[in-house]
């Protein structure tokens, strides 16, 4: 992982590669997602927030239909991967994210011709944190200003969603794409994903977030992300309705008479609807406790009912939920690996996260890597 990724780092590597100067600089950035575990996929509400880490880009024109693509974070970072616009054909290495969102965008009007793009990206992959997403974002906002397209944000979306789902072939829902397209570091993005209505809401005063990548990595495009989506498609169809969204806590009773797991399945996804509805009035009414309570809730649920942590990830949560003045710690991401979100005081996020950094990396491999609140190398807290 790059650490020093940014407009100046990215520009100087596209210059290496293609010994020109890029034409458009851009970039989106991560996120983490305080509440709302696997139900974009199902119609129900979120709350990400982006973080600190962000995946830049540089672009320009060819005088061709030839897009050429670099990464500095992969291939070595000089390797060129080529391919034809309009004639895009997977390789399942991930330029298939860059051909994704230019066929997705030309499929939505776009008229793009040929580019040469390089990638710079701090966002570590694999941790949940939506790196996928800001790379979809990131180039979909640099191809719209090379080629002034005529796409606002919630556009981006859902054309970088469209190339996952259909190009890539991860089945993940609009959270990602939403949060890298309109989320900020400094508040939470309240989504309703079945109608893309938004607000955004500041955090209560004095409160913090720590953020720590568990060093287990995850994949959206493997089997079990794509099982757990499965199920909750067969929950929804044996109960009659078109979403597990359209179900509220009032229906558990019926849901947990659906054969094990899809009962389970489905009660973590109307669960964690409601949990996500109960967070905004907490942070309305800025009450931490109540917010810090649903963030453990919603680990167990997500360990037990939809069974998407691993032993790792549940380890550094109840060492998280265990250090003094942390008021709750979760899951974050789409599971199987990846990071954890807790809340906790401002003065005490540094300090803690460290704490619950270093007792967690006394268990040997994995490594942890705490990305926020970032370090500040001057010695401030």
């Amino acid at each position: 992982m790059n650490t020093i990724a940014g407009p100046a780092a990215v520009r100087e590597q596209f210059t290496r590669v293609f010994r020109a100067e890029p034409a458009v600089v851009t970039s989106a950035p991560g996120r983490v997602n305080l509440i709302g575990e696997h139900t974009d996929y199902n119609g129900g509400f979120v709350l990400p927030m982006a973080i600190p880490q962000r995946t830049w880009v540089a672009l320009a024109r060819r005088p061709d239909n030839r897009a050429r693509a670099a990464s500095a974070n992969l291939d070595g970072g000089s390797r060129v991967r080529e391919f034809e616009v309009g004639r895009e054909e997977k390789t399942r290495s991930w330029i298939d994210y860059v051909q994704g969102v230019t066929r997705a965008a030309r499929e939505a009007g776009a008229d793009i011709a040929g580019y040469d793009l390089v990638i710079d990206s701090d966002v570590p992959l694999g941790s949940g944190l939506s790196s996928s997403a800001a790379l979809e974002v990131s180039v979909l906002r640099g191809l719209r200003e090379l080629f002034a397209l005529p796409f606002d944000d919630v556009a981006i979306a859902k054309i970088g969603q469209r190339a996952e789902n259909d190009f890539v072939g991860a089945p993940v829902g609009i959270m990602d794409q939403m949060a890298a397209s309109l989320a900020d570091a400094h508040t939470a993005l309240f989504l309703d994903t079945r109608s893309l209505r938004y607000e955004q809401l500041l955090l209560p005063t004095g409160a913090a977030l720590i953020v720590i990548n568990s060093g287990v990595a995850h994949s959206h495009a493997s089997g079990d992300y794509r099982t757990r989506r499965a199920e909750c498609e067969r929950a929804a169809a044996a109960l009659g309705v078109p979403l597990l969204r359209d179900l509220g806590v009032g229906d558990l009773h019926t849901v947990m008479a659906l054969p094990d797991p899809l009962g389970r399945r489905a009660r973590h996804v109307i669960t964690e609807n409601q949990r996500v509805l109960d967070a905004v009035a907490a942070i309305k009414h800025a009450d931490l406790a109540a917010l810090g309570a649903l963030f453990n809730a919603s680990h167990a649920s997500q360990r037990d009912d939809y069974e998407v942590s691993v032993p790792d990830v549940d380890r550094l949560v109840r060492i998280a939920q265990a250090e003094p003045g942390v008021y709750g710690a979760r899951l974050t991401g789409g599971g199987f690996g990846g990071s954890i979100v807790a809340l906790t005081d401002e003065s005490n996020a540094a300090g803690a996260a460290g704490r619950i950094a270093a007792a967690y990396a006394k268990g040997g491999t994995p490594k942890p890597t705490v990305l926020v609140p970032q370090h500040d190398p001057s010695g401030a807290s």
